[in-house]
């Protein structure tokens, strides 16, 4: 079975109602989370600490989606080959 890796990140934003980090250098990495539960958890502890900041925003990235090593690869991430 397939490890479903989570990432939880997230950082203030130029604008609220968009995805655009104002400083990526300035980016929180939470952490990586081997299950969604726990990368819940820890995304909702990282959101209500910054409650008081309309411009902070937490995400969940659903690693295991990026590369499925048992799907075939498509042609541009096979360029190296």
């Amino acid at each position: 079975m397939a490890q479903r890796l989570h990432l939880v990140f997230g950082g203030e934003l130029v604008d609220p109602t968009k995805s655009v980090f104002k400083d990526v250098n300035a980016i929180d990495i939470v952490g990586m989370f081997p299950d969604y539960a726990s990368a819940f958890d820890a995304w909702k502890d990282a959101a209500q600490r910054s409650v008081d900041n309309a411009h902070m925003r937490y995400f969940i990235a659903h690693i295991h989606r990026l590369r499925d090593e048992e799907r075939e690869a498509s042609p541009t991430e096979e360029l190296d080959s």
